[in-house]
Parts: structure tokens; C-alpha cells; sequence
């Protein structure tokens, strides 16, 4: 249920800031920028901090990615029922969610590269 209202949000969300994003690449980027900064630096402080108190591999990996991550579905619906779908609040959720899959996925393969660093899990 909650992916489906996620969705029923998207498609309008995106459909009302299409042009703004494809006529605005700065202010994308500017929206983006620290976003991505924001969540590698999250990430890499708890990744760091998992291997310095000797987490296992298992404990960490999720641990950080989900310290990295930015819950864009509260973002959507906190940003468009305070401020509505064509507010610059809803633009950044817009971003974020555009931005967000790739940043994970680029810390997901750093996850995956990196798990020897844990040791072998009993």
C-alpha cells in the first residue's frame, strides 16, 4: 500500500516539475550537490565508526546505508502537504529521489567491495 501511494505522489510530483528540472540544470545541480555530499559523508562516518568498534560486516553495511539514506517518501509528503506540489520544497524531494537510487547504489558496491575489511562472520 505505502509503494502504491508512493507512486500515486511520484507521477504528478514529476509530471509538475519535468520542465523546471530539464530548463534548470543549475539549480539541479545545486539541489544535488549537497545531497550527495550529505550522504557519503553520513555514510562514511558510520562505515568508519562500524569498523572501529568491530561491527561485523552484516551489522555495518546496513547499519550505514540506512544512516546514509534520506527517506525521501516522508521528505515527499512532508514537502508537498506543507507546501504544495509546485514549492521549491517539493523540487529538492524531486531531486533527492532522482539522485538518492544512484548514491545508494554507488554505496552498496562500496559495501561490497570493502566487506573483507570486516573479517569472516562466525
Amino acid at each position: 500500500m505505502t509503494v502504491v501511494a508512493l507512486l500515486i505522489t511520484l507521477v504528478p510530483l514529476f509530471s509538475f516539475k519535468g520542465e523546471v528540472i530539464l530548463s534548470n540544470p543549475a539549480t539541479i545541480l545545486w539541489i544535488a550537490i549537497p545531497l550527495f555530499i550529505q550522504a557519503s559523508v553520513i555514510f562514511l562516518l558510520a562505515y568508519g565508526l562500524a569498523k572501529l568498534i568491530k561491527l561485523r560486516y552484516r551489522d555495518a553495511a546496513p547499519s550505514a546505508l540506512i544512516g546514509a539514506s534520506n527517506h525521501f517518501e516522508v521528505a515527499i509528503a512532508t514537502a508537498t502537504m506543507l507546501f504544495g506540489l509546485s514549492s521549491g520544497a517539493a523540487l529538492a524531494t524531486v531531486v533527492g529521489v532522482l539522485i538518492e537510487v544512484p548514491v545508494m547504489l554507488m554505496l552498496v558496491r562500496i559495501c561490497l567491495r570493502t566487506q573483507n575489511w570486516f573479517g569472516k562472520s562466525p
